[in-house]
């Protein structure tokens, strides 16, 4: 099915969608092996049974202030509907013994012993704390991105849980929109390896391991596009945009083997996405061929009436249902209303029977009907000691996430000896702040505060004087005075400034994305002493820097670095570590240029360059149309130069591989790791393209004044764009290369690509 009206598509989708059994049967491994058995019980389950596999809840007698209570129930009604067989499972359920009761009565005292599943939000880790995903995307190392979602589903399962809400793979474009942090930045080939990175290290080398959690990549689709960067607003794209952009990260982890998706808040085209077909059975189930099942996230379902798309709840729950949305999260809509619905023959019988099929097949895939108390028996995560492997795991990722986005005159890295530190900044003491959203797990490790890893790093004849000079958003009454007093003190100033934890994540969109004005004024009022300053940026999105915080003499992006923060950053400001990160996303000059993003089309009149000034052109008058910080760019502490970038022809066919090769060097006196990024673009197609797109990056070692020889391979297939039948193409033409350390540089070369 396509979907080049969604709405339509979405109306009409419906006679479109098969509720054929034996077409809907997912396969097994080996062959049969457990689909008669799932046969065997659906063939005894009742409609109201089979509801209960289709509803997910979350812990009895908990909470969630300001969150929609719907489906809210208590411990003794939860114990009640386990025995029933009127829930599939529960999320972010903490406690093994709490999830050990709970699976020996739906697996001993239930009539048909269907075991349930726990699921957890565990986003950046669950006892060991890692960056948050958009802070590890800056490493440009997708096997790191791995290895910690794999240290967390062992963490994870150890504690019970075999189904992780994540990974977000929503691409993000608008930095006002607080889930950036969640996900995996601006670009489509960088998304695409980290969300397929991702799902393989949460799922391992097989489902059915007792350390494997099942992926759920979230939110399909278009998530990150909400209009005014507001969350659960409107996604206003196309069907090019959204094929070309927002979709491919969720293939990539379906590919690399995800079995459930989450449907997304915001609705495209006037149909919310948990109740559109065209999205959930026919890009989904249609053209992907995806066997998994599909789960709303929190009450997305009961929204539909809030969204004026359903007239009352029961058609919220057919209308989601019949879309492809297989599990309902919270809302307790699909036990309150599918029997009825099925029983008046509004929901076919069939279709009831696919959509728990998927959900049995995927709980036999993780071994649950084999063994459904494993992992349940065990010491819970409070007891158990830490993972001295994970915790190094996190100071390496963490140390691999921050970004140096300037140093200048090599004011970095500081001497450990001889060196009086002012450390200044509502971040600069205490492990407030530093883990980042979604940290929700009790027993985790307490971070390393920034001042503590400061300490232990420094040597002989050094002093570290720390005052927070400010709280967040708010004068701290004395604070100015006694930072100022602080730093002409001191011999350099390191700034821990920038947003806390609850300003960044779900539901904390930013209209001004700029440093909280106290902070600001305390930033002014410190480089005013013409001391040398170190901004320490801790960040969920990118920032709109001015005044003294863009003039300082260095800056590091520091995001929210988890369990680790402090001795990572320790690390680099001292020196141990050469930052190597890049950025995800482009920092704009100012709010007003937001949304921003490299891959950029062009327009009819561009800018010339070297005249910004130019009338009638795309421009603004306050400010040039360029990011203050591009997408990919980083620096380190040694400077390296590209030179002799050659491609191995100059006019390749369809059929053809183009090589390119190029020299980087290391002019300097340290190790550089270098991240070489390839860029492409068609000057002329049949849709316009692009001003540049990512298509390939390599992470490479240089030692002092060596040079190494990068080599990126480009087909046909990479150049693939959705052309104006909204189908893959491939069009000859003349295109623009790019071998660069960002989207905004580089050694430009040009090739055609013909038919033959």
């Amino acid at each position: 099915m396509s979907v080049r009206n969604l709405g339509v598509a979405s109306l009409l989708g419906l006679a479109c969608i098969s509720f054929s059994s034996a077409a809907e049967k997912p396969p097994t491994d080996p062959p049969d092996a457990g689909l008669a058995r799932i046969e065997a019980l659906i063939a005894r389950m009742t409609p109201q049974e089979k509801a209960g596999q289709l509803s997910l809840y979350g812990p009895a007698d908990i909470n969630i202030p300001n969150n929609p209570q719907a489906g809210w129930r208590n411990g003794q009604q939860e114990t009640a509907d386990v025995r029933a067989g009127r829930i599939t499972g529960l999320f972010n359920n903490a406690g093994l013994e709490g999830k050990l009761r709970l699976q020996q009565i739906a697996v001993r005292e239930s009539r048909l012993g269907i075991p349930l599943i726990f699921g957890a939000d565990v986003i950046h880790g669950f006892r060991t704390m890692f960056p948050m995903p958009l802070a590890e995307v800056s490493s440009w190392e997708p096997a790191l991105a791995e290895r910690t979602a794999r240290a967390a589903a062992v963490e994870a399962t150890a504690d019970g849980f075999r189904w992780t809400l994540a990974p977000m793979v929503d691409i993000a474009r608008d930095a006002r929109w607080g889930r950036g942090l969640e996900g995996v930045g601006e670009d489509v080939y960088l998304a695409r390896q980290f969300a397929a990175a991702r799902v393989r290290g949460f799922q391992g080398s097989q489902l059915s391991n007792a350390d494997s959690m099942l992926a759920t990549p979230k939110h399909f689709a278009a998530y990150g596009a909400a209009e005014g960067g507001l969350d659960y607003n409107p996604s206003e794209v196309s069907e090019r945009t959204l094929r070309e952009v927002y979709l491919p990260p969720f293939r990539a982890a379906i590919d690399a083997g995800a079995l459930s998706v989450m449907s997304a808040f915001n609705e495209i085209g006037g149909i919310p996405s948990t109740a559109n077909p065209a999205l959930l059975t026919g890009v989904l189930r249609d053209e992907w061929k995806f066997k998994g099942f599909v789960v709303s996230d929190y009450t997305a379902d009961e929204e539909l009436v809030e969204h004026g798309y359903a007239a009352n709840p029961r058609e919220a729950a057919r209308q989601a249902f019949m879309a492809g949305t297989d599990v309902s999260m919270q809302s307790g809509l699909y036990m309150r209303y599918l029997p009825d619905l099925v029983a008046t023959g509004e929901v076919p019988m069939a279709r009831l029977d696919e959509a728990v099929r998927r959900v049995l097949w995927v709980k036999y895939k993780l071994g649950l009907f084999d063994d459904p108390l494993r992992g349940l028996d065990g010491p819970p995560a409070a007891a158990r000691a830490e993972n001295p492997e994970f915790i190094a795991l996190a100071r390496e990722s963490a140390r691999r996430s921050i970004v140096m986005l300037k140093n200048e005159r090599m004011l970095l890295p500081l001497p450990k000896a001889g060196t009086k530190i002012a450390l200044i900044g509502p971040f600069a003491e205490g492990t407030t702040d530093l883990l980042g959203a979604w940290s929700l797990f009790p027993g985790q490790t307490a971070p390393v505060g920034i001042d503590q890893g400061l300490r232990a790093a420094l040597g002989t004849n050094s002093s570290l004087t720390i005052v927070r000079g400010s709280n967040v958003e708010s004068p701290l009454p004395g604070g100015i005075d006694a930072a100022v007093a602080a730093a002409r003190d001191a011999d350099v100033v390191l700034l821990a400034i920038g947003e806390s934890e609850k300003m960044s994540g779900e539901a904390r969109s930013r209209s001004d994305i700029g440093m909280p004005q106290a902070q600001q004024d305390l930033a002014e009022a410190v480089a005013a002493t013409g001391k040398p300053v170190v901004v320490l940026l801790s960040n969920g999105r990118a920032m709109a820097l001015k005044g003294a915080v863009r003039n300082a003499r260095a800056i590091l992006v520091t995001w929210f670095l988890g369990v680790q923060t402090g001795n990572a950053i320790a690390d680099v400001v001292f020196g141990d570590f050469n930052p190597s990160g890049r950025l995800p996303v482009s920092f704009p000059q100012t709010a007003g240029q937001v949304p921003y993003y490299y891959a950029h089309k062009r327009t009819g009149r561009p800018t010339p360059e070297g005249a910004p000034g130019t009338l009638f052109k795309t421009r603004y008058l306050d400010a040039t149309n360029e990011a203050l910080y591009p997408f990919g760019f980083g620096i380190g502490y040694a400077p390296v130069r590209y030179d002799n970038v050659e491609l191995s022809q100059d006019r390749m066919t369809l059929s053809d591989t183009l090589r390119v090769r190029a020299t980087v060097t290391n002019t300097g006196q340290r190790e550089a790791e270098e991240v070489v990024q390839l860029y492409t673009a068609e000057r002329a197609a049949s849709v316009t393209r692009p001003v540049r797109e990512l298509k390939g990056f390599q992470k490479v070692r240089i030692a002092p004044g060596a040079s190494t020889v990068v080599e990126f391979t480009l087909t046909a297939a990479d150049l693939q764009f959705i052309g104006r039948d909204m189908k893959p193409t491939v069009e000859p033409g003349e295109f623009d290369l790019w071998v660069a350390p960002s989207a905004a540089s580089g050694i430009r070369r040009h090739f055609v690509l013909t038919r033959d």
